[in-house]
């Protein structure tokens, strides 16, 4: 058994390796393109083709909720509209980028502590002037493969972060926040692998769902989803993480070639129900060779044109799932006092967990170890989470 458990262990280092190097070919900068490179592993929820999988029993309530002459929106474009960009930007950096701390706001017991590798120009939903909508950063680091995301984001004048919501992700996993915890986007998932980019759209394809919003949801959420953003008990409200799958037999024959690559997404991919917002309007990034005319006649679909996709589980407050928080054996510092100039190695071991945190100063980790030279007596945090809650464990570095 600890044979297998241990080549189990290997593979999955070695896929994730894998995963990583495809990952280091993004190009870095503003809203660049990822060379191919799809966000968490194939069977990915986001990445899973579902144009085969059974509708939901409960499909036709569900869309008569939504509203069966609701209109399609793609919520992204080219320009500005009222002086802001239309979707949601990002931005992705090389590892070399410094990690800043992230002042944490409105759900600090639910976020991922910095640093956080966020640029000084990154670009904040709604630029160039963000005003007060959900002011979303996205980061990607390419060297490492996470990705980093914030909701409600400031640059104060004097060049420090702050986020209502600021979450981790491992990009070579299928990482899942824990159980009712948020994320920077209210159903508790990761906002970019749910945009559609104009890079994919060149390329002729698509390869995920897309990310949407409804005005009104239930009190309750089913995976992907970890967070609902109502008190709606109305059994008919569509959870968060209900998936739209467009029928089969719509004909997209006259659409143009760039909303056939859209329209084919939404039939092998589906939308992901992601936030409150305005009726499926879908998620995009900005970008100038977006052709909003033709966009616009992603309108003519309404939401009858689409079925809900079989559910899981339907987690409510009267039946989310429990279990353990991980288990930190060990969190050491070797050696834990130090003359100044000295390097000192921290290391831990942990179980159940599915990722790691370790700060100030450093940010998500893999392995079971890292060097530091700590220029001041630190006290360092490993902060270990799985989808059952987070478990923290400390140890201080004194500097002579």
């Amino acid at each position: 058994m600890r044979r297998i458990l241990e080549g189990t262990i290997a593979l999955a280092l070695a896929a994730a390796a894998i995963h990583a190097q495809s990952c280091s070919g993004m190009a870095t900068g503003q809203l660049s393109g990822l060379n191919g490179f799809l966000p968490f592993p194939a069977n990915n929820l986001w990445n899973t083709d579902i144009s085969a999988a059974p509708v939901d029993p409960d499909s036709a309530n569900l869309i008569d909720y939504i509203g069966p002459t609701a209109t399609v929106h793609a919520d992204f474009g080219s320009g500005t509209y009222a002086g802001q960009s239309i979707g949601i930007p990002y931005q992705v950096v090389a590892g070399t980028q410094t990690k800043v701390a992230i002042k944490l706001g409105a759900y600090a017991s639910e976020d991922d502590p910095g640093p956080m590798p966020i640029p000084t120009n990154a670009l904040i939903e709604g630029y160039p002037k963000p005003g007060t909508g959900d002011r979303h950063v996205l980061v990607l680091e390419k060297d490492g493969c996470w990705l980093y995301e914030l909701g409600n984001a400031h640059l104060s004048k004097a060049g420090a972060w702050s986020a209502d919501a600021a979450s981790v992700w491992d990009m070579t996993i299928n990482e899942q926040r824990p159980y009712t915890w948020t994320s920077a986007d209210a159903a508790g998932l990761p906002i970019f692998p749910g945009l559609a980019r104009y890079d994919e759209v060149a390329a002729g394809a698509i390869h995920h769902a897309l990310r949407f919003t409804v005005p009104s949801t239930r009190q309750a959420f089913t995976l992907p989803a970890t967070h609902w953003a109502s008190s709606v008990t109305n059994p008919n409200a569509p959870p968060m993480g209900m998936r739209l799958r467009l029928k089969a037999n719509f004909d997209i024959s006259g659409y143009s070639a760039q909303n056939q690559v859209i329209l084919r997404a939404l039939k092998t991919y589906g939308l992901i129900l992601a936030d409150n917002g305005s009726a499926i309007y879908i998620s995009g990034a900005p970008d100038p060779r977006w052709n909003n005319d033709d966009l616009h006649k992603l309108g003519q679909l309404t939401a009858s044109d689409f079925e809900v996709v079989q559910m899981g589980a339907i987690y409510t407050p009267s039946n989310v799932p429990t279990g353990a928080s991980p288990t930190i054996g060990s969190f050491t510092a070797n050696p834990a006092s130090i003359s100044a100039g000295q390097q000192v190695t921290l290391s831990w071991t942990t179980s159940n967990s599915e990722y790691n945190i370790v700060t100030p100063q450093v940010g998500p980790v893999r392995g079971t170890n890292l060097v530091l030279t700590p220029s001041a007596t630190t006290t360092y945090k490993l902060e270990s989470t799985n989808p059952y809650g987070r478990t923290q464990k400390s140890v201080t570095v004194t500097v002579h």
